[in-house]
């Protein structure tokens, strides 16, 4: 059995595989991290369920590489433009009236899929300066709603790609190693869930959660060409009771272990959180365990 020399997601590299990588990025040296990127995405057959290149990934892996001395990548040929943490300094135009009451004396919430840049900047807006996590970068396939009741935004919400380890819900699912690794894409993580503090209407967060969840498949979809069919979302007990998501009908399935991802590994941080689960489809076991037909 060859042994393993580096970990890198569910992807295992071996000696021959590191070679390879060398040996195409002094190929295409002078070419740039992007195109090796690329062509490492190419050689690998290394495609998002969209038909893309998955080369966010591919540059990640190459960076984690270079950190280990394991590689050699060229220069940037730009500057890195992510260093500073975008900031959210200038104030977009929106609506700020409170709103208080019970949802049955407002008209029904709206949601869309936040596309344009006015609208991702307002989102990002929103969360960066309310949402006690802050604005999250989001990678890989995710997509963001925005709710409004009229005119007035009520409620952000951001949706991700699942995270890899989460032993409960593998457990509920009742998936291995292999299949989880074909199929993981077929989940979405609620990552960011915001109601801004000048909006306090009674079953709100239910009602949204409720609205979201009836067209986040179809939503995925039709961005990333194909369903998704099962939520997941991670409940900070020492912040919130997960009382919405009760509300919502989400099925709480067990806690998490206290680790968080930093970079290529996980460290614990001691805070579990509770996580919850909603099934988008009555047979979504047998298109995750078995197949998507």
């Amino acid at each position: 059995m060859k042994p393993i020399l580096f970990h890198y997601r569910s992807r295992e590299l071996h000696a021959d595989d590191i070679a390879f990588i060398k040996a195409l990025t002094e190929r295409h040296f002078l070419r740039g991290r992007s195109y090796i990127s690329r062509e490492l995405c190419k050689s690998w057959n290394w495609m998002q369920p969209n038909g893309k290149l998955k080369e966010y990934a591919a540059r990640d892996l190459l960076l984690r590489l270079e950190e280990q001395g394991l590689v050699s990548l060229p220069p940037r040929i730009r500057p890195k433009n992510n260093l500073k943490p975008k900031v959210f300094d200038q104030i977009p135009l929106f609506v700020k009236r409170t709103l208080e009451g019970a949802i049955t004396e407002y008209e029904t919430p709206t949601i869309q899929v936040v596309r344009d840049h006015q609208e991702r900047y307002l989102w990002g807006y929103l969360l960066y300066h309310y949402h006690y996590l802050g604005c999250p970068r989001l990678v890989g396939e995710h997509i963001r709603h925005i709710v409004h009741i009229g005119n007035q935004v009520v409620a952000c919400l951001g949706w991700a790609s699942a995270a890899w380890k989460v032993k409960d819900r593998d457990r509920f699912i009742g998936w291995d190693e292999s299949t989880k690794r074909t199929h993981l894409h077929l989940i979405a993580s609620n990552v960011r869930f915001l109601i801004p503090p000048w909006v306090m209407i009674k079953h709100l967060a239910s009602k949204v959660l409720s609205l979201a969840l009836r067209r986040l498949s179809h939503d995925w979809k039709s961005v990333y060409g194909h369903p998704v069919y099962l939520a997941e979302t991670f409940v900070d007990t020492a912040r919130f009771q997960g009382t919405c998501y009760q509300a919502a009908n989400w099925i709480r399935v067990g806690k998490t272990q206290g680790n968080a991802k930093r970079g290529n590994r996980y460290q614990y941080h001691g805070q579990p959180k509770e996580l919850y689960l909603y099934p988008l489809e009555r047979n979504f076991r047998r298109f995750l365990a078995h197949d998507q037909g």
